[in-house]
């Protein structure tokens, strides 16, 4: 609005006080014109109660804000319009009266979680000290906000209390049925597999290509025995320092035999038991060694004690990790199937706002080959296209067809790869058998 428009509607207002519709146009234009002193000054002639419009009271909030009026903005900004609450949170953040502002905000984020402001929230979450002044320095005052906790360095010595289970494992029946058979009635039946003087515990390597679940399947399994789980990283075992990896992967298993049962989960498990004949430090070889011991050594006592380990290579494992008492049993997780899939997008649809009825079944036939975690990454790039609308549209936009569409477009299966290594694998160096799995897989599904 130019300057001699906003005179003559100021001409007018003043021949006519009483014109609402026009008050509120001045107040407006001074708004735009980033001028919030002269618009609070037409908009103080308006009781706030008379603003019943949530539009009209959050450009007055605003305003009040904008001009450094926080008391006035909460009177103006009255409400419980998300956006009225948010508004409410700025201006109590403003009055330095942050619990009842961090409460106005995140009611306005559980009504519409477009609205969420890290920024605001940090502030909002804000810890403020007051030091008192002293003859060598002034008065001051520290605002920090400090989220750092202490879980990483209790990782390792108090086990992980999440208790996943198989009902959150999308698909893979026969794995789970061999896992129930093999490595869980063992533990939930203990004196009759004593009876048949069969011990509980022992070693389990899942293989199979990268995001399908091994990972997943190991906590379910510590969850269905009622075990502690131990997840074990590289980073946790290898030192640069001689004879410490074989100290701390002596320290964790140790740690496991006391709190039996337990189950113990080396991921990546190549990097600590890869084939000693290729490896060019000495140090290398001692720690499989180290391991191989206490899998199944004369001073060792692993009852009660499963140790699960997984890889994406099982090719390049140290063979003696595969002798009866080690990781005898080899189990290959696969890539999910047609019902698998459907299954795994359900489990990761659930608790997302979803709108109309997503094709299930028509999305699970359009993701052949995909893994887990690429299934994962279809279902959170169809939550970015909802998350992009929702900002766009000024409320919540749940997922659709048309989301999951638009992401299938982006993303492309990455196990085929895997697959086509493996094959070659299993044909020419199967000596043992210990691939006919994946010879079948790919012979029911027709990899070539």
């Amino acid at each position: 609005m130019d300057d001699q428009t906003l005179v003559s509607l100021k001409t007018a207002l003043s021949a006519t006080p009483q014109n609402r519709e026009l008050r509120m146009v001045l107040i407006r234009a001074h708004a735009d014109r980033d001028d919030p002193e002269s618009a609070l000054e037409l908009l103080r002639e308006i009781p706030a109660s008379e603003l019943s419009d949530a539009d009209q009271r959050l450009l007055a909030g605003r305003i009040c804000l904008e001009a450094e009026e926080p008391a006035e903005a909460l009177e103006y900004a009255a409400g419980d319009d998300p956006r009225l609450l948010l508004l409410q949170a700025r201006a109590l953040l403003a009055l330095e009266r942050r619990t009842e502002g961090r409460a106005r905000y995140d009611a306005a984020v559980a009504a519409s979680p477009a609205l969420e402001d890290l920024d605001l929230r940090a502030q909002l979450g804000a810890n403020v000290r007051e030091f008192p002044e002293r003859e060598d320095r002034p008065r001051l005052r520290v605002i920090s906000n400090d989220d750092t906790d202490d879980s990483e360095m209790n990782r390792l010595l108090v086990p992980e209390t999440e208790k996943v289970t198989f009902a959150e494992v999308g698909g893979l029946d026969e794995i789970k049925e061999q896992i129930r058979r093999k490595i869980i009635l063992p533990f939930q039946k203990p004196s009759l597999f004593q009876r048949f003087k069969k011990r509980v515990g022992g070693g389990i390597l899942l293989y199979g290509p990268p995001g399908c679940g091994k990972t997943l399947i190991a906590r379910a399994t510590a969850g269905e025995c009622n075990a502690s789980f131990y997840n074990v990283a590289i980073s946790d075992v290898l030192d640069m320092y001689i004879g410490e990896s074989e100290r701390k992967l002596h320290a964790i298993l140790e740690k496991a035999r006391q709190t039996t049962p337990a189950v113990v989960f080396f991921d990546e498990i190549e990097a600590l038991g890869g084939k000693r004949q290729y490896t060019r430090e000495a140090t290398s070889s001692k720690l499989v060694s180290q391991f191989l011991s206490e899998l199944d050594g004369f001073a060792q006592d692993n009852g009660g004690v499963l140790v699960l380990g997984a890889t994406n290579v099982p090719w390049a494992i140290d063979p003696a990790f595969r002798r009866p008492g080690r990781f005898d049993r080899m189990l290959f997780v696969p890539p999910p199937d047609r019902p698998a899939r459907e299954s795994v997008l359900e489990i990761l649809l659930r608790d997302r706002p979803v709108g109309e009825k997503i094709d299930l079944a028509g999305f699970a036939k359009e993701t052949s080959g995909f893994s887990g975690a690429d299934l994962q990454n279809l279902v959170e790039t169809a939550a970015d296209e909802a998350i992009q609308a929702s900002i766009e549209a000024g409320r919540e936009v749940p997922i659709t067809n048309i989301h999951l569409k638009a992401a299938l477009r982006e993303i492309k299966p990455t196990t085929l790869e895997w697959l086509t290594t493996a094959r070659n694998y299993a044909r020419y160096a199967n000596e043992a058998g210990q691939y006919d799995d994946v010879l079948r897989f790919i012979e029911k599904h027709g990899k070539r």
